[in-house]
């Protein structure tokens, strides 16, 4: 396939998951926030998605990476990042619970309802590991709100960043789709390792409860793009690719951003060293994989325990390039769940009331045939827990929960159901696969 028809199928595939917006969109009033989750009894979920014994504060926190290349203007520019920051909130505060702001993919505003309190102190009982949550291409940094909510309540502090140049608000895709692909490409690790060093290393809300020697990287998409870089996944662009998914066609300015693009662990070219405090990383069906876009031999020298998550019909960034991201990791403690029959929509929040009324541009970015989205955040929480608990916090019984046969549907083996997985109710862990690196222990 020549480059200008991979640029056309790769359109086709962004316009159909990510939809038209405008610049000029503004968010539109909303007197009651929107709940996504209503109540439901915890008898049909798995353990580790209750809520942990910490009520959860969050900030809004405007952030600037100074002197970073910009795509745009070919220059050195410093580059702004909001970032939205869960933690457990001291046992004194009392306040109301906040909420979320956002718009879809076509500028349509939507307001939901938080389990979180906005501003108030962070409490001071203990250190907390740093988690850096990042979303895809497009995205906002509360598309996964509930794992920032989850997480906090559990003793994390989680930072989601508004990737600058890639959210709802940046791109228009029906004029101007792969505006911000070029910056995205080159910034994901950059903006994940550099909000990692912020909480770890300068002066903030919450600098003397961070634990620096413990962080965990989360990505969704194009920010399981980016995490796998974070890890030592470095990039391996070639001049096909490089021209492929940045437009340009002149073959000297090719070589010159093929080097730009090949970084490794946060933008690193020289002897790359990933960063020793991330302990866990999770990548939600990353992308890149399936172009072979990483290099074989750093895929291969990856320390960090990973956890990569797939719908077997993922249609973005194939469920083919997933399989072989998890085959090319050389962590001894590596995992791959699988959502028979999932597309690519497996991590974000379930749809707002004004997507469902809106077109396939806007409920695409949250729909999945085959499954429920509550059921699958619901998962996502449990085994995200686990990983973080059992690989950044060392709690051995939490590792138990990724210790797990290859099939959840309790088939009928001498007619009787085989027991269903570690952690869920008995009838509550079919419709997925597991793979782990080390051999399940019975």
């Amino acid at each position: 396939m020549t480059s200008t028809h991979t640029l056309k199928a790769l359109s086709k595939a962004l316009l159909l998951a990510t939809g038209c917006l405008t610049a000029s969109t503004v968010f539109a009033d909303q007197k009651t926030p929107e709940q996504l989750y209503p109540s439901l009894t915890s008898e049909v979920l798995p353990e580790l998605a209750a809520k942990g014994n910490y009520s959860v504060g969050v900030q809004t926190l405007d952030l600037v990476n100074p002197a970073q290349f910009d795509p745009a203007t070919q220059t050195q520019k410093d580059r702004p990042l909001k970032v939205e920051v869960w933690y457990p909130a001291a046992n004194s505060a009392n306040a109301p619970l906040t909420s979320y702001s956002d718009i879809t993919r076509t500028g349509k505003a939507f307001t939901l309802q938080a389990d979180a309190m906005r501003d108030v102190a962070i409490n001071n009982k203990e250190h907390y590991p740093v988690i850096v949550l990042s979303h895809g291409y497009t995205g906002y940094r509360t598309i996964m709100y509930y794992l920032g909510e989850h997480l906090a309540s559990h003793g994390y502090i989680v930072a989601a960043i508004d990737h600058t140049d890639s959210t709802n608000a940046d791109v228009d895709f029906k004029n101007a789709p792969f505006s911000g692909f070029f910056s995205t490409l080159i910034n994901r690790s950059r903006d994940q390792q550099f909000v990692l060093n912020y909480f770890n290393e300068q002066n903030n809300f919450a600098s003397k409860q961070v634990d620096n020697k413990n962080a965990g990287v989360i990505g969704y998409s194009m920010g399981g793009f980016g995490a796998v870089n974070t890890i030592g996944g470095c990039y391996d662009f070639n001049e096909q690719t490089t021209a492929m998914f940045t437009g340009i066609k002149d073959p000297a300015q090719i070589k010159q951003v093929q080097q730009l693009l090949n970084s490794c662990a946060g933008g690193q070219y020289k002897n790359p060293q990933v960063d020793t405090r991330i302990k866990a990383m999770v990548a939600f069906a990353p992308w890149g994989g399936q172009h072979n876009l990483f290099n074989a031999s750093a895929m291969q020298n990856i320390k960090v325990p990973s956890l990569y998550v797939a719908g077997s019909l993922d249609d973005i960034s194939g469920y083919e390039g997933i399989k072989h991201l998890y085959n090319q990791t050389g962590s001894k403690d590596k995992y791959m769940l699988t959502y028979k029959n999932a597309r690519h929509n497996i991590a974000p929040h379930p749809a707002p009331a004004i997507a469902k009324r809106s077109s396939e541009l806007d409920i695409g970015h949250y729909y999945e045939p085959s499954w429920s989205m509550r059921t699958l955040n619901e998962t996502n929480k449990h085994f995200v827990l686990a990983m973080m608990d059992c690989h950044v916090k060392g709690i051995a019984s939490q590792c138990e929960y990724l210790d797990l046969p290859q099939n959840g549907d309790q088939a009928i083996v001498d007619g009787k159901p085989l027991p269903q997985w570690h952690g869920f109710d008995n009838r509550f862990s079919t419709g997925m696969d597991w793979q782990q690196a080390k051999p399940h222990t019975k």
